[in-house]
């Protein structure tokens, strides 16, 4: 079994987006360790990128913060072989194909592979695509996941067919932030992954209650919450870790 998989073992999976190097990585893995203390399963760590195209204005002034603020993937790199000495969850770096293809791609995966991290998700990287990396995944033992969004339509069944670690359900047309209402058809979606897949499925973008995340979760295997955190994290600068622990817990408690 994939390490990734083990976070949806014991019931519906609670997912955050956390922007590494917001406001500081000091910050930052306070931020971690008090969302996995409060009952996170898996963490979705961002590495900041000038263009990211997949973000609403939350993350992209997340990820501009981090980036005026002197944060680096080798910076990035180091904070989670700290964070291994007492974080055992799985984690995934989420970032942009160029960041990996400037870092030198089988450096970047064989590095992931050696601080802990356990998959990658890059919403820039179309399926026909993804042997760019992948042989260097497969080496290293990194699952590439897969994003399905409501466009994908006839290509669901053959995405969920390769998928690694876990399938992530995008909720909505456009770029992440909080929705008030999801409208999406995320029941045939989610039937269609898991007609060609064991593997979960979790869905992201646009989630910010418990309510939502709850109803997402009786849908799929899961609930990812970015931009609600980021959020959270640019009110509340340095003293955040407190206030996103809190907020964990009462999504964590939702999906339970």
């Amino acid at each position: 079994m994939s390490k990734i998989q083990q976070a949806f073992a014991n019931g519906k999976a609670f997912i955050p987006f956390i922007t590494c190097g917001d406001p500081n990585l000091k910050t930052t893995a306070a931020v971690i360790r008090a969302a996995v203390a409060n009952g996170a399963d898996l963490v979705e760590l961002g590495i900041p990128f000038s263009d990211p195209t997949a973000e609403g204005v939350v993350i992209q002034a997340a990820n501009l913060r981090a980036l005026n603020g002197g944060v680096t993937t080798d910076k990035i790199f180091d904070m989670v072989r700290d964070l291994r000495r007492d974080i055992k969850i799985p984690m995934v770096f989420m970032t942009y194909a160029n960041v990996i293809f400037s870092y030198g791609a089988e450096k970047f995966i064989a590095t992931c592979k050696e601080i802990g991290i356990d998959g990658l998700i890059l919403p820039d990287l179309p399926f026909e695509e993804k042997d760019e990396f992948l042989p260097f995944c497969k080496k290293y033992d990194v699952d590439l996941i897969s994003l399905i969004a409501p466009t994908s339509e006839n290509r669901i069944a053959m995405i969920a067919r390769e998928a690694e670690g876990f399938v992530y359900i995008v909720s909505s047309l456009g770029v992440t932030g909080v929705r008030s209402e999801i409208k999406t058809d995320l029941t045939s979606i989610v039937a269609a992954v898991r007609a060609n897949t064991k593997i979960p499925c979790a869905v992201g973008f646009g989630i910010s209650t418990p309510a939502q995340a709850k109803k997402m979760a009786d849908i799929s295997d899961g609930a990812i919450v970015g931009s609600a955190i980021i959020k959270i994290i640019a009110a509340h600068g340095e003293e955040a870790p407190k206030f996103v622990g809190e907020y964990v817990r009462d999504m964590k408690n939702a999906l339970s």
